[in-house]
């Protein structure tokens, strides 16, 4: 991929934008271990991180032998929400480098939209995306699969080579990498780490732990 100044820049939310992967872990977390799938938070953020709710219900079924409940999903929600209003906070440096970004942006998460606006409300990071967000429910297959990046550079009017992401995932990676955009992979958060940092730049990814490094890697500073 060529390294240059992209046209628009592509974030994903949860673990790039807002520190929710410990909180929204623990929730799914505690559900599975409720069902008869005993899971710890470590192992939640390894089998989980990155995939859209109708996938972690496919992964969690077939691990399980039968059918989740029908209102699991809508529990799991609901307490995701409860613990993002009490205690969700903005990565570490995300919002300054949100402030010296002068390129489109916009968000596009595996999450549902409900989830990515609370996200993004309650921690006053809204007002940087002027309403451009995607969610893996707009289209069939989210990722790993390129689906969501491509739907999210077509909204935006861009060539996907001229795109960016900024992706903490493994899935996510993936999903980028298939979609012919440059990847920024980004491996300081809670689930981050030097071993996560060469999984993300065997995938493709130009792995960074400092949100501050970003404009650099973007080519909007020296």
């Amino acid at each position: 991929m060529n390294a240059r100044r992209p046209d628009l820049v592509i974030f994903d939310c949860d673990g790039v934008l807002v520190d929710s992967e410990p909180l929204a872990n623990a929730v799914l977390a505690e559900a599975l271990t409720a069902e008869g799938l005993p899971t710890t938070l470590a192992e939640s953020v390894e089998r989980y991180t990155g995939l859209s709710m109708r996938s972690v219900v496919e992964r969690a079924e077939a691990s399980l032998g039968r059918a989740l409940p029908s209102d699991f999903v809508d529990r799991v929600q609901a307490e995701t929400f409860a613990a993002f209003r009490r205690g969700l906070h903005p990565v570490p440096g995300v919002r300054e480098v949100l402030e010296e970004i002068d390129l489109p942006v916009c968000v596009a998460s595996s999450g549902a939209l409900d989830k990515i606006a609370l996200s993004l409300s309650v921690t006053d990071l809204d007002r940087y995306f002027d309403g451009h967000i995607f969610s893996a429910t707009m289209v069939p297959r989210g990722k790993p699969f390129p689906d969501l990046f491509l739907h999210a550079a077509a909204g935006m009017g861009m060539e996907a080579g001229r795109c960016a992401v900024i992706e903490d995932s493994v899935p996510g990676v993936r999903a980028a990498a298939a979609a012919g955009m440059r990847v920024l992979g980004y491996a300081g958060g809670d689930h981050g780490g030097e071993s996560h940092a060469r999984r993300l730049a065997d995938l493709g990814a130009t792995p960074f732990f400092d949100m501050a490094a970003l404009t650099g890697l973007l080519f909007l500073k020296d």
